[in-house]
């Protein structure tokens, strides 16, 4: 995972108030900071809307293909280790899937044989520069509309429209439903017994985030198969906990070695809701509203790592980046799970935000202060257009500051 403008409409629900920025010192501007040999040095490459790439539906294979290229090399120029590619952004395949159609993304069309292969294409030139290639798949989201008859001829939400549930214009599969967990993990897993991927990669969609007045009609499904639990929140909270388990399991089985990280919202519960949880006032948290216990999975370990995604500004008074840093690396501590930061890249020096984000140096402190913190081993930065485009220099701040040398990522 919001972060993405298709995304984060969950962050104009936190509160407005902003506080004043306490940032640590910027680093020594006459030298670069070498940070450890390994660590986390990531970018997500979103294709969902065509947000990062392709720019366009409906270029040739190879202008696509060109567009991937430079989003690599650029990558691996800033000295970058790690591409985040999303490869099936809406029940929906960039590669030869025989589960689910072609990404629309790529031709403009569903299920249209864009001529190439993406994927593929993308696992083989990332390892040519030495980057890794995490696979990025959203589980549950079927469309950015409510329209199924949209949907490619032989679609699986088309075949099983029981299983589809309309949510704030938008289509969903039912998470509580055995039968779409099992389907959306094939899917899935697919691509990883194809595929060479270094890691299989969620975001921040588990069940939607709420809209206002809209009720996510699972009944059925709970009144089925939630009899033995304390609620319908228990109830869901369980069927993503059953997916994550179970897509763990599955990855080991198809591809071992593989790892398998999430990144969400950035705040699990806040700590008046629950005293375990983090001193914000966000108004979304992970575990009661996209029913996701972020943190029963990093301390149960059943990811490799986590990635929250810290989309504010040092010094923010509903969610600040120092407090939830702290946060998570405490919740990370003595476990196994590795924890890196997701980066709000997107939001530097883009109109409207709040003066912090107007100062290219901003995204330099999070890392210098994140580096106090040894249970920080890296970051991922969203996305892959704005490490290209760096409207006011925020990234080749970041880079001169603290990728003077190559890094590798953790194992």
């Amino acid at each position: 995972m919001s972060r993405r403008a298709f995304a984060w409409a969950a962050l104009s629900t936190l509160a407005t108030a902003q506080g004043a920025a306490a940032a640590p010192g910027r680093p020594d501007p006459g030298r670069s900071r070498r940070r450890a040999a390994t660590e986390m040095r990531g970018v997500w490459l979103a294709t969902v809307a065509n947000r990062d790439w392709p720019s366009r539906a409906g270029l040739t294979p190879a202008e696509q293909r060109a567009e991937l290229i430079a989003h690599l090399d650029h990558a691996a120029r800033d000295r970058l280790n790690t591409v985040i590619l999303q490869v099936r952004p809406t029940a929906d395949a960039l590669w030869a899937s025989p589960y689910e159609p072609w990404t629309e993304y790529l031709t403009g069309t569903q299920g249209q044989d864009p001529g190439w292969d993406p994927l593929g294409t993308a696992v083989r030139e990332a390892h040519a520069r030495g980057l890794e290639l995490h696979a990025w798949f959203n589980p549950y989201r079927i469309a950015n509309h409510a329209d199924p008859a949209r949907l490619a001829d032989g679609h699986p939400a088309r075949r099983h429209p029981d299983w589809v549930v309309p949510y704030g214009g938008k289509l969903y599969y039912n998470p509580g439903l055995p039968e779409v967990r099992a389907f959306v993990r094939r899917a899935m897993l697919d691509a990883v017994a194809r595929y060479p991927v270094d890691a299989v990669h969620f975001d921040d969609y588990f069940y939607p985030y709420p809209v206002a007045g809209q009720t996510f009609d699972d009944d059925a499904a709970y009144d089925r198969y939630g009899g033995d639990f304390s609620g319908r929140a228990a109830w869901r909270r369980d069927n993503i906990d059953q997916l994550v388990k179970e897509m763990a399991a599955g990855i080991q089985q198809v591809r071992p070695g593989t790892r398998f990280g999430i990144s969400p919202f950035g705040v699990w519960r806040n700590a008046t809701t629950d005293s375990r949880g983090s001193d914000t006032r966000a108004g979304v948290q992970t575990y009661d509203d996209l029913h996701a216990d972020t943190r029963t999975w990093v301390r149960n370990h059943w990811i490799d790592y986590i990635v929250p995604q810290l989309y504010w500004h040092i010094g923010f008074a509903a969610a600040d980046y120092a407090t939830l840093v702290a946060w998570w690396a405490q919740v990370a501590e003595g476990t196994k799970t590795h924890l890196y930061i997701g980066e709000a890249l997107y939001r530097a020096g883009a109109q409207g935000q709040p003066s912090a984000w107007r100062d290219p140096v901003e995204l330099s402190r999070h890392l210098t202060l994140a580096a106090t913190r040894p249970q920080v081993r890296g970051h991922v930065f969203f996305a892959a257009k704005d490490v290209a485009a760096d409207p006011i220099g925020a990234m080749a701040r970041v880079v001169a500051d603290h990728y003077g040398q190559p890094a590798k990522p953790p194992r």
